[in-house]
């Protein structure tokens, strides 16, 4: 039987992206954007046919991205209106298979199917992450993987970020705060998964990490050791059995 909890989370993160549509999650092809998804297909070594799950895919920021990686992608996402923006962004170009559902409770029919799941900017959003994890290893072949982009809790700008950007608010983003490796990693494992080490990356704000040799300074001041804690992106990944 439904957790009633859950449900109420549920409702309340529905309505926070479906009443206005958020512009920051329109699909495009920035550079800062596909460096998310080259960066997440490179940790869970995504090969181009595998099946891949895209949990919590919204209006397609990052699905149409995968698809362009030769990935037979499928998009899942609680909002029935997120995903019918999704197909009006897709204009036709793209055939992706999608499900309106709550990851912890998916339909029978995709369990056993994927070789991955993923996600992008979702974790921080779902109600229990044990609860969830124990959902995707449902939905994952033998020897599956899970690979997911977070935002880094220790890096004090996306508290900067939700209080001063219309449009985000505490209550639709402030998961972020659960986004530590030892939090993840213990949830991973309640739900039968081996995580695997935490990678994290990037530096600038998309206005930075989109202009002209942006990349280049990016990548040199990641290497930077004292400011390695800190980076705002972080990968968190485990194996299936």
């Amino acid at each position: 039987m439904a957790d009633p909890r859950f449900d109420l989370h549920n409702r309340s993160q529905r309505r926070y992206f479906e009443e206005h549509e958020k512009r920051r999650m329109r699909p495009a092809a920035t550079p800062y954007l596909r460096r998310h998804v080259e960066a997440l297909a490179r940790y869970a070594s995504l090969a181009p046919g595998e099946r891949v799950l895209e949990v919590g895919c919204g209006m397609g920021r990052y699905t149409f991205l995968l698809a362009d990686q030769g990935l037979a992608v499928e998009g899942l996402d609680l909002s029935p209106v997120l995903l019918e923006r999704l197909r009006s962004y897709a204009g036709g170009r793209y055939d992706i298979p999608l499900h309106a559902a709550d990851v912890a409770d998916a339909p029978p029919a995709l369990e056993r199917r994927f070789d991955a799941v993923v996600g992008l900017f979702t974790l921080h959003h779902l109600h229990d992450l044990t609860r969830c994890f124990e959902g995707m290893e449902r939905l994952l072949r033998p020897g599956g993987r899970v690979a997911f982009l977070e935002p880094n809790p220790l890096n004090p700008l996306y508290y900067v970020q939700i209080a001063v950007t219309p449009g985000m608010t505490w209550s639709g983003d402030g998961g972020i705060i659960h986004m530590r490796a030892r939090s993840v990693a213990a949830a991973m494992r309640s739900a039968g998964l081996h995580p695997r080490p935490v990678i994290r990356f990037g530096f600038f704000p998309p206005f930075a990490a989109n202009a002209r040799g942006g990349r280049g300074v990016e990548q040199r001041l990641e290497r930077l050791r004292p400011l390695r804690p800190i980076l705002p992106f972080q990968l968190f990944g485990a194996q299936h059995s």
